[in-house]
């Protein structure tokens, strides 16, 4: 894609339509739900696959101000086995997996860096279940200092309304300052997943083309074809939820892994957008509530721009079994 094109692409369109108010309204008959003081109770009816989204959002919207068992000190995970696992694309499925994104402007080089799929060689790890919050990494900027303030807190400030949706608009250096400073807390060595052990706890060992399936499917995911246009708690879409049981790896917001973009062994070198503008760029993975519905896919390869656009974060990964929060690695 030329740069000159990237304006007219409806992939780069920075306004979203206007939402109908009413998607999200909770019809009176069914507040109750939402109002019990208890945040076991409300925890769980966010990640209630039954539960209408509206009620979902506002029960994690409650959460937010009350404190949301969920986010503990030492994050939860979810345990991957190791193996020799295949990521990556086919060559033969680059012109269909265009031709189905076509409509928000897929460009068949972006598709290209996917392949070839290969194997890889994968230890025994942990993914965490949900991606960093703002309450944590409100912490981690109280203990350390750290300079920087996601760009998503207008005016810097702390967002305690969204305490337990995923922190956005960071920087790669950010996120490994705060892997280090969690790993030197709790004497665990959480680090940032590599884009292998991403997009395997992610498809699974079927190789889902997005985390809860084959098909996308905007009620599993919140990107901008669900109608939200903002983050959301972590874990409020729970049909969306990976092989292994991770939260959030389609839509809410990009992620970061550990490497940079490189080709796949055997794979072409992509000189897209992204090299053209930042040159060395670290991938994301996963999807936004910015983007559309494409960067779910387990398998696509992407990074942040500066903007709006991209805002991006993070989960955390650890080598080996077990649970963090019980024994130390």
């Amino acid at each position: 894609m030329r740069l000159e094109d990237v304006a007219a692409s409806p992939h780069f369109k920075e306004h979203a339509g206007l939402a109908d108010p009413a998607r999200f309204e909770i019809p009176a008959d069914a507040a109750a739900r939402t109002a019990t003081p208890d945040p076991g109770q409300l925890a769980a009816l966010v990640e209630d696959i039954t539960a209408p989204l509206p009620e979902r959002l506002a029960a994690g919207g409650i959460l937010a101000l009350i404190g949301d068992p969920r986010i503990t000190d030492i994050p939860a995970v979810c345990e991957v086995p190791g193996g020799t696992v295949e990521i990556g694309l086919p060559e033969s499925e680059i012109d269909a997996v265009v031709g189905r994104w076509a409509h928000v402007g897929v460009e068949r080089e972006w598709i290209q860096k996917e392949v070839p799929a290969h194997q890889v060689h994968l230890d025994p790890y942990r993914i965490a279940t949900y991606p960093v919050t703002n309450r944590e990494y409100y912490t981690f900027l109280r203990d350390t200092g750290h300079p920087a303030r996601p760009t998503t807190w207008y005016l810097g400030a702390y967002p305690y309304d969204r305490a337990n949706h995923p922190v956005a608009g960071i920087q790669p250096a950010d996120a490994d300052a705060y892997a280090a400073w969690l790993a030197r807390r709790t004497g665990r060595p959480w680090r940032l997943p590599t884009e292998a052990e991403w997009e395997y706890a992610a498809a699974g060992p079927d190789r889902l083309a997005h985390p809860w399936g084959n098909t996308f499917d905007p009620e599993a995911a919140n990107t901008r074809e669900t109608g939200v246009h903002t983050t959301t708690p972590v874990g409020a879409f729970p049909a969306g939820r990976s092989p292994f049981g991770a939260l959030d790896m389609g839509g809410n917001v990009e992620e970061y892994v550990s490497d940079a973009y490189r080709p796949y062994p055997g794979g072409p070198f992509v000189p897209d957008h992204l090299v053209q503008t930042m040159g060395t760029y670290r991938v994301a993975r996963g999807g936004s509530f910015a983007r559309f519905g494409d960067l779910t896919r387990t398998r696509r390869r992407h990074g942040p721009f500066p903007g709006p656009l991209y805002p991006a974060g993070f989960r955390l990964a650890l080598s080996g079994a077990g649970d963090p929060r019980k024994a130390a690695v």
